[in-house]
């Protein structure tokens, strides 16, 4: 194999600025579940959805068993259904099809996609997390994978990160593929915007959300305007 030096595998920064940019939908909300939560959260949940436009909705809890966390899907799998918002549990492919999620959505060592989709059939979603990386973005693809995952894009204390994306790969990628991408990591109303014009069709957020100093629906609404009044 040829070995390429970083300055060569370096993606130019302008790199989609050279191609016309074709159709793709609005940019949408991808909001996550805080680190920890109890049986009282589907009612932040629920205010959080009040708050605007969510398109889908990840599970995302560690540190306890797929017993413990199949004990509090089920009010928030209902509201999800009721909201029209996508369900999608993070990590473990098992717990995704014994909830009959409406997705998965799987790290770098959580399982292969191809495997999740034999487990979980054609219509199941199945996200991959591909950190600032081209190549794992593709082999995710070539894997089918119903989406992408870049980041952080921003400092994060939701979890640990040791990789840093830059606007420029949410370019480069959808500008070469149809696939949709999502930008994690960071994400807040005020830092959003360049995410969006690099073309995003996703932003995932958690903590500006849960954290937001009126709460929940006013997380959500904060992000709003920057996505177009979604």
């Amino acid at each position: 194999m040829t070995d390429f030096t970083d300055e060569e595998l370096a993606l130019d920064p302008h790199f989609a600025e050279q191609f016309e940019k074709g159709f793709r939908p609005a940019c949408q909300l991808y909001l996550i579940s805080p680190p920890a939560i109890d049986e009282t959260f589907v009612d932040q949940l629920a205010q959080a959805f009040d708050g605007g436009k969510v398109a889908a909705f990840q599970l995302r809890l560690k540190g306890i068993d797929d017993d413990a966390i199949a004990a509090l899907a089920g009010p928030i799998q209902a509201l999800c259904a009721d909201r029209e918002v996508a369900f999608i549990i993070n990590d473990s492919i098992g717990l995704a099809k014994r909830l009959n999620a409406d997705g998965v959505h799987l790290g770098q060592g959580d399982g292969d996609p191809r495997e999740a989709r034999k487990l979980l059939g054609p219509k199941v979603q199945i996200g991959v997390t591909c950190h600032d990386s081209r190549h794992l973005a593709m082999e995710a693809g070539e894997a089918g994978a119903d989406y992408v995952a870049f980041g952080a894009f921003y400092p994060t204390t939701t979890k640990e990160t040791t990789h840093r994306a830059e606007p420029s790969i949410l370019g480069w990628w959808t500008t070469l593929f149809e696939l949709p991408c999502v930008a994690i990591g960071g994400i807040t109303p005020d830092n959003a915007a360049p995410l969006i014009a690099a073309g995003a069709d996703f932003l995932a957020v958690s903590g500006t959300v849960w954290n937001h100093p009126e709460g929940p629906k006013a997380g959500v609404a904060a992000f709003a305007s920057v996505l177009g009044g979604a």
